[in-house]
């Protein structure tokens, strides 16, 4: 199918927007923390012409049309994402009339590698071509964010977004959450950064995302903090009268974001055992204290390091997906086919 065949005209502009993985930082971001994001080769493309008073779209993935009227509350189908994005640009003083969409990606949905966050930006940058809009790459991921948080409703930090819109494919992007400063810091050449999906499926909204940002803000406001970012220059005893499930969120959240200055530091200094180090103890640590692992992630972080990989971690909010690894060049077939022996069911990209 095509955009003319479903909307029996044109279509007005053509735009793209780029998966993400994170190699560190994970569950940070929304703790105004620090993070470690990359891009993957995979983009959501959208088509865009203009309409009046409805957003309507196809999307290939599920061969679907939908519409809504202007302004309508969300629905919980994929089109919330889309409206969404149309919402948040009317909140932020650019009203849209309307608009048709035709969406095609190859970024996997469900497998931690941000096919919301692709999604949102590739239909802002549709938004902002058509109808001109002076808006630049970080107030389209500011709006992307906004979109999914208060419209869709997962509660979402603004990593994906950001990495999305303004990331580089063979660079890590270095994000401080807080005051939104980013720099690009070159991946070693000779290493592979593989995904490897588990096939277990996850609904952010659904599952336990939610309540793990809502354990992070209890924290905070038990320790008389806005976020637990602040903890970095503080000492963590400080978390010694809270309760023991959410002393082990803001282990955590502290321990990680130290986990990502450290891994920069290691990229410049083309230190590549240490940073697979600390993905490791990034990955003990989203299981033992954050707690969102799953079996099938522990079982192919396992394979990862018996078949070469110098560091392998979960990647996305877990509960289920995909986990990161970072691999020879020279031996990444060797370590894909030894992770299928022990894991068949899993998917490369």
């Amino acid at each position: 199918m095509a955009f003319e065949e479903i909307f029996n005209r044109p279509p007005e502009a053509r735009v793209q927007a780029p998966g993400r993985v994170n190699l560190l930082g994970e569950h940070t971001d929304y703790n105004q923390g620090f993070v470690l994001p990359t891009l993957v080769p995979y983009f959501t493309y959208v088509e865009a012409a203009k309409a009046e008073g409805r957003v309507e779209a196809y999307a290939e993935a599920y061969q679907e049309r939908r519409s809504r009227p202007l302004g309508a509350a969300r629905q919980g189908d994929w089109l919330d994402y889309l409206a969404g994005c149309v919402w948040a640009l009317g909140e932020a003083g650019y009203p849209v009339p309307g608009i048709l969409f035709y969406v095609h990606s190859t970024v996997p949905m469900g497998a931690g590698l941000s096919s919301s966050a692709a999604l949102e930006v590739a239909t802002l940058r549709a938004v902002r071509s058509l109808y001109n809009l002076s808006l630049d790459d970080l107030e389209i991921a500011r709006l992307a964010q906004r979109a999914e948080a208060a419209y869709v409703g997962v509660r979402c930090g603004i990593m994906d977004q950001i990495a999305s819109s303004l990331g580089e494919l063979g660079s890590a992007l270095f994000l401080d959450t807080r005051d939104l400063h980013y720099e690009r810091v070159p991946l070693p050449a000779e290493y592979q950064v593989a995904v490897v999906d588990s096939g277990v499926p996850r609904r952010l909204a659904e599952g336990g995302y939610n309540t793990r940002r809502s354990e992070c803000e209890q924290a905070a406001k038990l320790l008389g903090i806005d976020a637990l970012r602040e903890l970095n220059e503080a000492p963590l005893d400080r978390t010694a009268g809270l309760p023991h499930l959410l002393s082990r969120r803001v282990r955590h959240v502290v321990s990680e974001n130290q986990r990502v200055l450290e891994g920069v530091r290691a990229l410049r200094e083309g230190d590549v055992v240490h940073f697979g180090a600390l993905m490791n103890r990034s990955h003990l640590s989203l299981r033992n204290d954050f707690e969102v692992s799953a079996p099938e992630l522990d079982r192919l972080v396992q394979l990862a390091l018996e078949n070469g990989a110098v560091g392998a971690r979960l990647t996305g909010a877990g509960f289920g997906g995909a986990i990161v690894a970072l691999v020879p060049k020279a031996n990444y077939r060797a370590f894909r086919a030894g992770v299928l022996a022990g894991y068949p069911a899993a998917r490369f990209f």
